[in-house]
């Protein structure tokens, strides 16, 4: 693609033109290694819908971070260097995307910028987490054993992750699919039947009248509900980009009984993993508090943390800091004071996210034994409920006719 742009230049000239790369992002490190402070960059491409797709399912996952992180551990273990590493994998991944990523990253490289710096260019891909663990490696002169850390760390994330989210996607598919179900039958069978009852000039129970009753108002409001259902999930979803907004829906989500438990103990072993994997990197404190509150994922858990980090800059202990705060539970804060007073908070927190991803993984085997059964239960209340309530009186008609 081409990019148009308005720059100043170091002797504080205005410089425009132009410059060709795959992504926005590429042609901004690109006028960056030029010494150019980008004022305006605009792409004279419009993108077709077809390029915009292909684009969207280019994107760089998470198994492809994993994999690169396991390769440059490799490289950097053969005694290669930092340039010919990223040269040589910009060539060899299959993902265009994170080919031009590399590529550039490369070129930053070779230009003498260090590896954390190069690869902080391009956010979207390598997060705080992973710049500044990169960076603890470049200090601490153990780049292969970081990156090695790093793929360790993000194929644990992954997969705890990917567990407990699979382990609800069955409930709630379910429960969607009956809802759906209820709403036709009520729409479209209940109408006909409940004509030929009223015709009937019968008594009518007072459960089949309810049935009844419900089923005019979806055939009369149905389209105005289904509205308000809509504006209401945009509603959310506005309201999930403010600040607000994911402080609340986010303590809503650790709130919920025995869901809000398991999410808990997911987020838990987040922060014990990311924290543990920066205090062995060499990662002060302070700054490991504050990347653990941006990769946490949770509001809530982002706000304890940075309350944290502020009382441990006051002068506070970090097991004193989270005793202050009921999200963390007291397991947490004990072990974490041991792991102060004996000098191994690193080791103690790895011990801590093992114990809290067994958690989490019985919590998920748990729920998944008791979906089934209580699926089961659920679907054959309502259908029998409503069945019942349409087939009795028709039967009664039956026997008397």
């Amino acid at each position: 693609m081409l990019f148009t742009y308005k720059a100043i230049d170091q002797d504080g000239h205005e410089r425009e033109g132009t410059v060709e790369a795959p992504t926005e992002e590429v042609a901004i490190s690109a006028l960056q290694r030029r010494n150019l402070i980008i004022s305006v960059i605009e792409s004279t491409e419009k993108n077709t819908f077809l390029e915009t797709k292909l684009s969207f399912f280019s994107g760089v996952s998470n198994k492809d971070i994993v994999i690169l992180s396991r390769q440059i551990a490799t490289l950097f273990e053969a005694q290669v260097s930092a340039l010919r590493i990223f040269r040589l994998l910009a060539a060899e991944v299959d993902n265009k995307n994170l080919s031009d990523i590399l590529s550039a990253v490369g070129d930053d490289l070779q230009a003498g910028v260090p590896i954390s710096k190069a690869l902080s260019r391009h956010p979207k891909v390598f997060g705080s987490f992973y710049v500044n663990m990169v960076r603890a490696g470049e200090e601490s002169g153990r780049l292969s054993m970081t990156f090695n850390y790093l793929a360790d760390y993000l194929d644990r994330s992954y997969e705890i992750t990917s567990k407990a989210q699979n382990a609800l996607i069955y409930p709630i598919f379910v429960v969607i699919v009956f809802f759906g179900v209820m709403a036709l039958m009520l729409a479209l069978v209940i109408p006909k039947i409940s004509a030929v009852l009223l015709d009937s000039g019968q008594e009518i129970p007072i459960y089949t009248r309810i049935v009844i009753g419900f089923s005019n108002f979806i055939v009369q409001y149905g389209i105005f509900v289904i509205i308000a259902l809509i504006a209401g999930g945009f509603y959310l979803w506005q309201f999930g980009k403010t600040e607000r907004g994911r402080i609340v829906l986010d303590s809503l989500e650790i709130s919920i009984p025995y869901i809000g438990d398991l999410y808990q103990k997911l987020y838990l072993a987040r922060i014990a993993d990311s924290f543990s994997s920066m205090l062995l990197s060499g990662v002060s404190v302070v700054e490991a508090l504050e990347i653990a509150a941006s990769v946490v994922d949770n509001a809530a858990y982002a706000g304890v943390l940075a309350q944290v980090e502020q009382d441990v800059k006051a002068g506070s202990t970090i097991s004193d800091a989270f005793a202050r705060h009921p999200e963390i539970p007291g397991i947490m804060v004990a072990m974490t004071k041991v792991g102060e007073e004996t000098g191994e908070l690193g080791k103690i927190l790895t011990t801590l996210t093992k114990f809290y991803t067994r958690e989490v993984a019985n919590a998920v085997d748990t729920l998944v034994s008791l979906i089934e059964p209580v699926m089961i239960v659920f679907l054959g209340l309502g259908v029998g409920t409503l069945m019942a309530a349409v087939l009795l009186p028709i039967y009664n008609l039956a026997a008397v006719l």
